[in-house]
Formats: structure tokens, sequence, C-alpha cells
């Protein structure tokens, strides 16, 4: 079966997030970047309002606007629902409420859903997945993964994740990786054999703690670079 949006639960996350949870620092911003598994985040949106170069890719943008905004509306009130259920497992401080996080939320999709027309002819949203990525080497500085490895280790084999790491470090010399931890909240399973084995390729790696945590205990990232 090919992939529909039944399959996915649209949850997008706003710049200033993705600011944080990877630390990007000011010249970060000024470098090409890109962006795997990006969904209806409003990262790309704000970066290329002001003037930065980033490009998202994700299985999601094979849809058109109308489809994604109708599956957003869909499963938002499940979502929230599922927020309320397990809500002693984040962190309300920033985020003081399930409803103020709705809000965030949805603002971030509605950015994303206002850009994504004319993002797809800029080229800026770009249909495909992990660990297979439609780019020439070193097309970018900077690959971001948020939510998806390790979040999903009991989905996504060691193996995959080693395939999806080294796929980003391909088309981008540095690859960041926001949470470390799977869905339960526990540290992922992966995490020590995978940061072994880019360290045994001659990679940089570190775990760097960052100033986001909504997630209990999700406050790291994992980073990894060659040399240029």
């Amino acid at each position: 079966m090919g992939f529909t949006l039944d399959n996915i639960v649209p949850w997008g996350r706003s710049f200033d997030e993705y600011v944080a949870m990877f630390a990007l620092a000011g010249e970060d911003l000024d470098r090409p970047i890109i962006g795997c598994g990006d969904g209806p985040a409003a990262f790309n949106a704000e970066l290329s309002r002001r003037g930065g170069a980033v490009v998202s890719v994700d299985p999601i943008y094979a849809f058109e606007t109308a489809q994604i905004r109708a599956r957003v509306h869909e499963t938002y009130d499940t979502v929230l629902a599922q927020l309320r259920t397990n809500r002693e497992s984040y962190v309300w401080n920033t985020i003081a409420s399930v409803e103020d996080l709705g809000r965030l939320r949805m603002s971030a999709m509605d950015a994303f859903l206002s850009d994504y027309d004319r993002g797809k002819r800029e080229g800026r949203y770009r249909v495909g997945e992990l660990p297979s990525l439609p780019f020439e080497d070193r097309s970018f500085a900077i690959a971001l993964s948020s939510h998806l490895l390790f979040l999903y280790s009991g989905q996504l084999s060691a193996e995959f994740h080693v395939q999806a790491i080294g796929e980003m470090l391909r088309v981008a010399g540095e690859a960041r990786v926001f949470p470390v931890l799977t869905l339960d909240g526990a540290n992922s399973p992966h995490l020590d054999s995978v940061m072994r084995r880019f360290e045994q390729q001659g990679f940089g790696v570190e775990l760097r703690r960052v100033a986001y945590e909504f997630q209990k205990g999700g406050n790291q990232m994992l980073r990894v670079w060659s040399d240029p």
C-alpha cells in the first residue's frame, strides 16, 4: 500500500521551537538547511520569510493544501485528547496548558499551510523521506530531523537510524536530531550504538543539552558532523 494521509497525524512545530530544539545560532540560520520529515512545521515558512535558505522534505508534500488542512482538522481533537490523558509526561512551563499547546501548534500549521503552495512552486517543499534524499552531496550545510529518529525506535531499527543519519551527512556536512527519547520518554535503545558507529567512522559526535523541554527529559539533541 502506498503512502496515504490516513497514515499520518500532522502536528507542526513553530520556528522558535526549531531554533530551541536544534540550538540554531544566528550563523546557523544564515547557512543552507534541510529539514527531514518537517511535515506541517512553520520553520520553513518563517526562515524563508527572513531570507534564509531552507528546503523541507516529507512524503506528506505529495498532497495538496486542502487535503493536508482537512487532515489537520480531522486529527486535531484526537491529539489534544491524548495529550490530556498523558499530561504528566510533559513539562508545562513555557507552554502552560493543553489548550495553549493546541493554539501554538495550530498557529504553526496555519503558517505552513499559508506558505505551502508558494513554497512548492519555489522548490522549498519536496516529496521524499529518509533514508534516501533527492539531493546531491553537500547541497546543504545542516540537516535537521525533528520527532522522527529515536522517537520511533520501536518502529525504526538501529540500522535504519545509521542509514538515515548517514544520508543526512551526505547531503549536509552536519546532522542534528531531536529528541533522543522514545515515545514513552525512555532513552532510545539505539542511541549508544548509533553514536558509536559514527564515532568509529571518524565523525564528530555529541549529545548537546538544548534550551527546550516539553516531553519530560527531552532536552538533548544529537549532533553528528564531518570536517568540510
